[in-house]
Protein backbone atom coordinates (compact mmCIF):
# COMPACT_ATOMS: atom_id res chain seq x y z
CA UNK A 1 0.00 0.00 0.00
CA UNK A 2 2.57 2.33 0.89
CA UNK A 3 4.55 1.52 -2.35
CA UNK A 4 1.53 2.28 -4.49
CA UNK A 5 0.75 5.63 -2.34
CA UNK A 6 4.17 6.37 -3.39
CA UNK A 7 3.68 5.72 -7.23
CA UNK A 8 0.46 7.17 -7.23
CA UNK A 9 1.95 11.06 -5.76
CA UNK A 10 5.01 10.11 -7.93
CA UNK A 11 2.20 10.09 -11.64
CA UNK A 12 0.73 13.11 -9.67
CA UNK A 13 3.90 15.59 -9.31
CA UNK A 14 4.61 14.61 -13.36
CA UNK A 15 1.57 14.99 -14.13
CA UNK A 16 1.75 18.94 -12.49
CA UNK A 17 5.09 19.03 -13.90
CA UNK A 18 3.86 18.44 -17.47
CA UNK A 19 1.20 20.91 -17.18
CA UNK A 20 3.85 23.68 -16.22
CA UNK A 21 5.98 23.41 -18.59
CA UNK A 22 3.06 23.87 -21.20
CA UNK A 23 2.52 27.23 -19.65
CA UNK A 24 5.83 27.97 -19.23
CA UNK A 25 7.52 26.70 -22.13
CA UNK A 26 10.82 25.75 -20.03
CA UNK A 27 11.87 26.26 -16.88
CA UNK A 28 15.17 24.81 -14.26
CA UNK A 29 14.53 22.19 -11.38
CA UNK A 30 15.01 24.96 -9.23
CA UNK A 31 12.45 27.12 -10.51
CA UNK A 32 9.68 23.96 -10.74
CA UNK A 33 10.61 23.96 -6.88
CA UNK A 34 9.65 27.07 -6.37
CA UNK A 35 6.75 27.21 -8.22
CA UNK A 36 5.26 23.89 -6.89
CA UNK A 37 6.91 23.81 -3.46
CA UNK A 38 8.58 20.80 -3.76
CA UNK A 39 12.06 19.92 -2.72
CA UNK A 40 14.24 20.00 -5.38
CA UNK A 41 15.58 16.08 -5.52
CA UNK A 42 11.91 15.36 -5.69
CA UNK A 43 11.58 17.38 -8.85
CA UNK A 44 14.82 16.13 -10.53
CA UNK A 45 13.85 12.85 -10.11
CA UNK A 46 10.18 13.16 -11.63
CA UNK A 47 12.35 15.73 -14.90
CA UNK A 48 14.49 12.76 -15.03
CA UNK A 49 11.99 10.26 -15.02
CA UNK A 50 9.71 11.96 -17.66
CA UNK A 51 13.03 12.68 -20.26
CA UNK A 52 13.29 8.17 -20.13
CA UNK A 53 9.28 8.31 -20.24
CA UNK A 54 9.64 10.80 -23.60
CA UNK A 55 7.50 13.79 -22.27
CA UNK A 56 10.62 16.00 -21.22
CA UNK A 57 13.70 17.21 -23.25
CA UNK A 58 16.67 19.50 -22.26
CA UNK A 59 16.23 22.83 -23.50
CA UNK A 60 19.71 23.93 -22.90
CA UNK A 61 21.41 26.18 -20.26
CA UNK A 62 19.76 29.60 -19.03
CA UNK A 63 21.09 32.58 -20.20
CA UNK A 64 24.30 33.82 -17.79
CA UNK A 65 23.28 36.02 -14.84
CA UNK A 66 26.17 35.94 -13.50
CA UNK A 67 26.43 32.69 -11.65
CA UNK A 68 26.36 28.94 -12.75
CA UNK A 69 23.69 28.98 -15.21
CA UNK A 70 20.69 26.52 -14.90
CA UNK A 71 19.83 23.34 -17.33
CA UNK A 72 16.92 24.50 -18.33
CA UNK A 73 13.81 21.64 -19.85
CA UNK A 74 10.63 21.56 -21.76
CA UNK A 75 8.04 19.02 -23.04
CA UNK A 76 8.71 16.99 -26.27
CA UNK A 77 5.89 18.82 -28.48
CA UNK A 78 4.78 15.31 -29.93
CA UNK A 79 4.57 13.73 -26.94
CA UNK A 80 1.04 13.93 -26.84
CA UNK A 81 -1.29 16.13 -28.39
CA UNK A 82 -4.65 17.93 -27.94
CA UNK A 83 -8.53 17.85 -29.60
CA UNK A 84 -9.58 21.35 -29.87
CA UNK A 85 -12.93 21.53 -31.10
CA UNK A 86 -14.07 26.02 -31.41
CA UNK A 87 -18.47 26.21 -32.18
CA UNK A 88 -20.44 28.94 -32.78
CA UNK A 89 -24.12 29.36 -33.53
CA UNK A 90 -23.00 28.00 -37.53
CA UNK A 91 -20.28 26.10 -37.33
CA UNK A 92 -17.25 23.45 -36.08
CA UNK A 93 -13.72 24.03 -36.28
CA UNK A 94 -11.60 20.42 -35.15
CA UNK A 95 -7.87 20.59 -35.61
CA UNK A 96 -4.86 18.31 -33.81
CA UNK A 97 -2.23 20.32 -32.22
CA UNK A 98 0.95 19.43 -30.32
CA UNK A 99 2.06 20.82 -26.72
CA UNK A 100 3.76 23.89 -28.25
CA UNK A 101 0.12 24.50 -29.71
CA UNK A 102 0.91 24.04 -33.27
CA UNK A 103 -1.35 22.02 -35.92
CA UNK A 104 -0.20 18.53 -36.49
CA UNK A 105 -3.10 18.14 -38.75
CA UNK A 106 -4.89 19.92 -41.32
CA UNK A 107 -8.53 22.29 -39.83
CA UNK A 108 -11.93 20.60 -40.43
CA UNK A 109 -14.33 22.96 -40.87
CA UNK A 110 -17.54 21.80 -40.38
CA UNK A 111 -21.16 23.57 -40.61
CA UNK A 112 -23.46 22.67 -37.96
CA UNK A 113 -25.93 24.64 -36.93
CA UNK A 114 -26.83 24.46 -33.22
CA UNK A 115 -29.81 26.60 -32.77
CA UNK A 116 -33.32 24.41 -32.69
CA UNK A 117 -31.24 21.31 -33.80
CA UNK A 118 -31.45 18.09 -31.91
CA UNK A 119 -29.09 16.13 -33.65
CA UNK A 120 -26.56 18.85 -32.94
CA UNK A 121 -24.38 16.68 -30.43
CA UNK A 122 -24.32 13.17 -32.63
CA UNK A 123 -23.30 15.12 -35.07
CA UNK A 124 -20.58 16.83 -33.11
CA UNK A 125 -19.57 13.70 -31.63
CA UNK A 126 -19.33 11.86 -35.17
CA UNK A 127 -17.41 14.58 -36.70
CA UNK A 128 -14.79 14.25 -33.81
CA UNK A 129 -14.57 10.47 -33.80
CA UNK A 130 -14.00 10.88 -37.51
CA UNK A 131 -11.82 13.69 -37.60
CA UNK A 132 -9.38 11.35 -34.35
CA UNK A 133 -9.73 8.25 -36.86
CA UNK A 134 -8.47 10.60 -39.65
CA UNK A 135 -5.57 12.03 -37.95
CA UNK A 136 -4.55 7.96 -37.59
CA UNK A 137 -3.08 9.43 -34.01
CA UNK A 138 -3.70 6.69 -31.35
CA UNK A 139 -6.10 8.07 -28.54
CA UNK A 140 -3.74 7.09 -25.52
CA UNK A 141 -1.58 10.07 -26.91
CA UNK A 142 -4.48 12.39 -26.82
CA UNK A 143 -4.24 14.44 -23.71
CA UNK A 144 -7.93 15.72 -23.70
CA UNK A 145 -10.62 16.85 -25.86
CA UNK A 146 -11.41 20.61 -25.41
CA UNK A 147 -14.85 22.28 -26.91
CA UNK A 148 -15.97 25.83 -26.95
CA UNK A 149 -18.95 26.55 -27.16
CA UNK A 150 -21.34 29.60 -27.31
CA UNK A 151 -24.52 29.35 -24.49
CA UNK A 152 -25.05 29.21 -20.74
CA UNK A 153 -22.91 26.64 -19.56
CA UNK A 154 -21.90 24.82 -16.19
CA UNK A 155 -18.56 23.60 -17.12
CA UNK A 156 -18.19 21.61 -13.84
CA UNK A 157 -21.50 19.80 -14.41
CA UNK A 158 -20.76 19.48 -18.33
CA UNK A 159 -24.29 20.94 -18.97
CA UNK A 160 -25.02 23.39 -22.23
CA UNK A 161 -28.25 24.89 -21.24
CA UNK A 162 -28.89 26.62 -24.59
CA UNK A 163 -27.60 24.50 -27.23
CA UNK A 164 -26.93 21.06 -27.59
CA UNK A 165 -29.68 19.45 -25.59
CA UNK A 166 -28.57 16.24 -23.44
CA UNK A 167 -31.37 15.51 -21.53
CA UNK A 168 -29.88 16.80 -18.25
CA UNK A 169 -26.80 14.08 -18.39
CA UNK A 170 -23.24 15.74 -18.74
CA UNK A 171 -22.08 16.55 -22.33
CA UNK A 172 -18.34 15.97 -20.99
CA UNK A 173 -19.44 12.38 -20.14
CA UNK A 174 -21.48 11.68 -23.26
CA UNK A 175 -18.41 12.85 -25.48
CA UNK A 176 -15.82 11.17 -23.26
CA UNK A 177 -17.66 7.74 -23.78
CA UNK A 178 -18.40 7.78 -27.00
CA UNK A 179 -14.38 9.20 -28.35
CA UNK A 180 -12.77 7.25 -25.65
CA UNK A 181 -10.66 10.41 -24.91
CA UNK A 182 -11.37 12.92 -21.94
CA UNK A 183 -13.47 16.07 -23.00
CA UNK A 184 -13.84 19.47 -21.37
CA UNK A 185 -16.21 22.05 -22.25
CA UNK A 186 -16.39 25.48 -21.98
CA UNK A 187 -18.38 28.51 -22.80
CA UNK A 188 -16.62 29.96 -26.06
CA UNK A 189 -15.50 33.62 -24.39
CA UNK A 190 -14.33 32.38 -21.34
CA UNK A 191 -12.02 29.87 -23.47
CA UNK A 192 -11.24 33.18 -25.28
CA UNK A 193 -10.11 34.83 -22.57
CA UNK A 194 -8.37 32.32 -20.81
CA UNK A 195 -6.40 31.99 -24.44
CA UNK A 196 -5.27 35.77 -24.03
CA UNK A 197 -4.46 35.44 -20.71
CA UNK A 198 -2.03 32.48 -21.19
CA UNK A 199 -0.66 33.41 -24.55
CA UNK A 200 -2.13 36.44 -25.83
CA UNK A 201 -2.29 40.08 -25.50
CA UNK A 202 -3.91 40.06 -21.53
CA UNK A 203 -0.83 37.86 -20.42
CA UNK A 204 0.66 40.56 -18.61
CA UNK A 205 -2.58 42.53 -17.35
CA UNK A 206 -4.66 41.57 -14.15
CA UNK A 207 -8.00 42.81 -14.91
CA UNK A 208 -9.10 42.96 -17.99
CA UNK A 209 -12.22 42.21 -20.22
CA UNK A 210 -11.95 39.93 -23.34
CA UNK A 211 -14.71 40.83 -26.30
CA UNK A 212 -15.41 38.24 -28.59
CA UNK A 213 -16.32 39.59 -31.43
CA UNK A 214 -18.29 36.88 -34.13
CA UNK A 215 -21.49 35.85 -35.00
CA UNK A 216 -22.47 37.22 -31.40
CA UNK A 217 -20.48 39.22 -28.84
CA UNK A 218 -19.53 37.49 -25.91
CA UNK A 219 -17.16 38.60 -22.61
CA UNK A 220 -14.61 36.81 -20.82
CA UNK A 221 -13.27 38.85 -17.32
CA UNK A 222 -10.36 38.37 -16.42
CA UNK A 223 -10.22 40.14 -12.37
CA UNK A 224 -7.19 39.61 -10.58
CA UNK A 225 -5.23 37.51 -12.75
CA UNK A 226 -8.12 34.98 -12.90
CA UNK A 227 -11.02 34.09 -15.35
CA UNK A 228 -14.34 34.99 -13.76
CA UNK A 229 -16.99 33.00 -14.03
CA UNK A 230 -19.64 33.83 -11.56
CA UNK A 231 -22.16 31.80 -9.27
CA UNK A 232 -23.50 29.47 -11.92
CA UNK A 233 -20.51 30.34 -14.60
CA UNK A 234 -22.94 32.41 -16.48
CA UNK A 235 -21.03 35.61 -16.00
CA UNK A 236 -20.20 37.30 -19.17
CA UNK A 237 -23.35 37.66 -21.15
CA UNK A 238 -22.32 41.17 -22.63
CA UNK A 239 -24.39 40.37 -25.83
CA UNK A 240 -27.76 40.80 -23.68
CA UNK A 241 -26.77 44.24 -22.43
CA UNK A 242 -30.01 46.32 -23.47
CA UNK A 243 -29.12 49.72 -25.61
CA UNK A 244 -32.48 50.57 -25.58
CA UNK A 245 -36.15 49.93 -25.23
CA UNK A 246 -37.75 49.22 -28.73
CA UNK A 247 -34.77 47.95 -30.26
CA UNK A 248 -34.86 44.70 -32.56
CA UNK A 249 -36.27 41.58 -30.74
CA UNK A 250 -32.99 39.10 -29.66
CA UNK A 251 -32.98 35.42 -29.98
CA UNK A 252 -33.68 35.97 -26.16
CA UNK A 253 -36.62 37.12 -26.44
CA UNK A 254 -35.84 40.67 -25.43
CA UNK A 255 -35.83 44.17 -27.10
CA UNK A 256 -32.76 46.00 -27.88
CA UNK A 257 -30.49 44.09 -26.86
CA UNK A 258 -26.44 44.13 -28.13
CA UNK A 259 -26.28 41.46 -30.26
CA UNK A 260 -29.81 41.68 -31.68
CA UNK A 261 -28.16 45.40 -32.71
CA UNK A 262 -24.35 45.13 -33.44
CA UNK A 263 -23.27 41.54 -33.89
CA UNK A 264 -21.77 40.14 -36.93
CA UNK A 265 -24.92 37.96 -38.04
CA UNK A 266 -26.80 41.36 -37.49
CA UNK A 267 -24.31 43.48 -39.69
CA UNK A 268 -24.59 40.59 -42.25
CA UNK A 269 -28.47 41.09 -42.42
CA UNK A 270 -28.32 45.18 -42.68
CA UNK A 271 -25.89 44.82 -45.65
CA UNK A 272 -28.45 42.02 -47.48
CA UNK A 273 -31.00 44.73 -47.25
CA UNK A 274 -28.72 47.68 -48.37
CA UNK A 275 -27.55 46.06 -51.32
CA UNK A 276 -31.02 45.46 -52.38
CA UNK A 277 -32.07 48.95 -51.92
CA UNK A 278 -29.13 49.64 -54.03
CA UNK A 279 -26.32 50.64 -51.89
CA UNK A 280 -22.89 51.12 -53.99
CA UNK A 281 -20.28 47.99 -52.74
CA UNK A 282 -18.10 45.62 -53.59
CA UNK A 283 -20.31 43.02 -51.96
CA UNK A 284 -22.29 40.92 -53.72
CA UNK A 285 -24.22 38.31 -51.52
CA UNK A 286 -27.80 39.11 -51.27
CA UNK A 287 -29.78 36.09 -49.97
CA UNK A 288 -30.56 35.62 -46.33
CA UNK A 289 -29.17 32.12 -45.97
CA UNK A 290 -25.48 33.19 -46.58
CA UNK A 291 -25.35 35.51 -44.00
CA UNK A 292 -22.03 33.76 -42.99
CA UNK A 293 -20.15 34.23 -46.09
CA UNK A 294 -21.74 37.93 -46.03
CA UNK A 295 -20.39 38.67 -42.73
CA UNK A 296 -16.98 36.96 -44.04
CA UNK A 297 -16.86 39.21 -46.83
CA UNK A 298 -17.77 42.73 -44.95
CA UNK A 299 -14.99 42.16 -42.99
CA UNK A 300 -12.85 41.72 -46.12
CA UNK A 301 -14.26 44.37 -48.04
CA UNK A 302 -13.85 46.63 -45.22
CA UNK A 303 -10.24 46.12 -45.13
CA UNK A 304 -10.13 46.86 -48.49
CA UNK A 305 -12.21 50.14 -48.13
CA UNK A 306 -15.62 49.49 -49.24
CA UNK A 307 -17.41 52.70 -47.64
CA UNK A 308 -20.64 50.91 -47.24
CA UNK A 309 -18.93 47.77 -45.41
CA UNK A 310 -16.69 50.56 -43.67
CA UNK A 311 -20.08 52.28 -42.43
CA UNK A 312 -21.86 49.10 -41.83
CA UNK A 313 -18.74 47.72 -39.17
CA UNK A 314 -18.39 51.62 -37.91
CA UNK A 315 -22.12 51.55 -36.43
CA UNK A 316 -21.73 48.31 -34.86
CA UNK A 317 -18.64 49.23 -33.16
CA UNK A 318 -20.25 52.56 -32.09
CA UNK A 319 -23.17 50.38 -30.62
CA UNK A 320 -20.31 47.60 -28.60
CA UNK A 321 -18.44 51.54 -27.59
CA UNK A 322 -21.94 52.12 -25.77
CA UNK A 323 -22.48 48.69 -24.38
CA UNK A 324 -18.76 49.10 -23.04
CA UNK A 325 -19.40 51.86 -21.21
CA UNK A 326 -21.69 50.08 -18.78
CA UNK A 327 -18.77 47.81 -18.26
CA UNK A 328 -16.03 50.21 -17.67
CA UNK A 329 -18.32 51.91 -15.01
CA UNK A 330 -19.04 48.34 -13.13
CA UNK A 331 -15.92 47.26 -13.91
CA UNK A 332 -12.95 49.02 -13.45
CA UNK A 333 -10.88 47.18 -16.17
CA UNK A 334 -7.16 47.98 -17.15
CA UNK A 335 -7.99 46.78 -20.07
CA UNK A 336 -9.82 45.62 -23.28
CA UNK A 337 -9.14 43.42 -25.95
CA UNK A 338 -11.01 42.68 -29.09
CA UNK A 339 -10.73 39.73 -29.89
CA UNK A 340 -11.95 36.06 -31.90
CA UNK A 341 -13.45 36.40 -35.61
CA UNK A 342 -13.56 40.14 -35.49
CA UNK A 343 -10.22 40.62 -34.31
CA UNK A 344 -9.43 41.31 -38.22
CA UNK A 345 -11.10 44.22 -38.18
CA UNK A 346 -10.58 45.69 -35.16
CA UNK A 347 -8.61 49.34 -36.39
CA UNK A 348 -12.11 49.85 -38.20
CA UNK A 349 -13.89 49.33 -35.09
CA UNK A 350 -11.70 50.73 -32.52
CA UNK A 351 -12.57 54.40 -33.74
CA UNK A 352 -16.26 54.48 -33.15
CA UNK A 353 -16.02 52.40 -30.26
CA UNK A 354 -13.36 55.20 -28.58
CA UNK A 355 -16.05 57.74 -29.85
CA UNK A 356 -18.56 56.03 -27.85
CA UNK A 357 -16.70 55.61 -24.81
CA UNK A 358 -15.82 59.16 -24.72
CA UNK A 359 -19.19 59.91 -24.63
CA UNK A 360 -20.82 57.62 -22.54
CA UNK A 361 -18.17 57.00 -20.03
CA UNK A 362 -16.78 59.19 -16.96
CA UNK A 363 -13.41 60.69 -18.47
CA UNK A 364 -11.33 59.61 -15.11
CA UNK A 365 -12.44 55.74 -16.11
CA UNK A 366 -12.32 55.34 -19.79
CA UNK A 367 -8.67 57.53 -19.34
CA UNK A 368 -6.81 54.42 -17.25
CA UNK A 369 -8.70 51.93 -19.58
CA UNK A 370 -6.54 50.67 -23.26
CA UNK A 371 -8.37 49.05 -26.00
CA UNK A 372 -6.20 46.30 -27.38
CA UNK A 373 -6.49 44.62 -30.74
CA UNK A 374 -5.93 40.44 -30.13
CA UNK A 375 -2.74 38.80 -31.68
CA UNK A 376 -4.73 35.79 -31.67
CA UNK A 377 -7.26 36.87 -33.47
CA UNK A 378 -9.86 33.44 -34.71
CA UNK A 379 -7.49 31.01 -33.24
CA UNK A 380 -8.42 32.36 -30.20
CA UNK A 381 -10.97 29.98 -29.44
CA UNK A 382 -8.92 26.67 -30.48
CA UNK A 383 -6.00 28.14 -28.02
CA UNK A 384 -8.28 28.66 -25.26
CA UNK A 385 -9.75 24.87 -25.65
CA UNK A 386 -6.27 23.00 -25.43
CA UNK A 387 -5.72 25.78 -22.85
CA UNK A 388 -8.50 23.92 -21.26
CA UNK A 389 -7.63 20.36 -20.86
CA UNK A 390 -4.26 21.44 -19.92
CA UNK A 391 -5.50 23.14 -17.07
CA UNK A 392 -7.27 19.92 -15.84
CA UNK A 393 -4.58 18.07 -16.83
CA UNK A 394 -3.42 17.55 -13.24
CA UNK A 395 -6.85 17.07 -11.78
CA UNK A 396 -8.24 13.60 -12.16
CA UNK A 397 -6.80 9.97 -13.25
CA UNK A 398 -7.22 9.86 -16.83
CA UNK A 399 -6.36 7.79 -19.39
CA UNK A 400 -2.93 9.38 -20.74
CA UNK A 401 -1.92 9.31 -16.61
CA UNK A 402 1.75 8.84 -16.21
CA UNK A 403 2.66 5.26 -16.33
CA UNK A 404 5.92 4.44 -14.48
CA UNK A 405 8.14 1.02 -14.14
CA UNK A 406 7.13 0.65 -10.81
CA UNK A 407 3.17 0.92 -11.92
CA UNK A 408 4.41 -1.75 -14.98
CA UNK A 409 5.97 -3.92 -12.90
CA UNK A 410 3.01 -3.75 -10.42
CA UNK A 411 0.64 -4.71 -13.32
CA UNK A 412 2.73 -7.69 -13.93
CA UNK A 413 3.01 -9.39 -10.49
CA UNK A 414 6.68 -8.61 -9.97
CA UNK A 415 6.10 -7.25 -7.06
Amino acid sequence: MELRTKIVKSAELKNIIIKRLYFDKALSCAELSEILDKSIPSVSKAVNELIEEGFVIEQGYAPSSGGRRPLMYALLPTAMYIVTVAMDQLSTRIQMVDLLNNPVADIALNELKLFANPHALSTLIDYINHYIAATGIPKDKIAGIGIGMPGFIDAAEGINYTYLDSAGQSLTQLITAQTGVPAYIENDSSLIALAEQKFGTAKSHKDVMVINLGWGIGLGMIINGEIYRGHNGFAGEFSHIPLSEDGALCTCGKRGCLEAEASMLVVAEKAIKGIKKGHISSLKHTDKDQSKLVGNAIMEAANNGDQFAIELLSDAGYKIGKALAILIHIMNPESIVLSGRGAIVGKILLAPMQQALNKYCIPRLVSSTELLISELGFNAELIGTAVLVMENFDKENKNHSITTKQETMEKNNKI
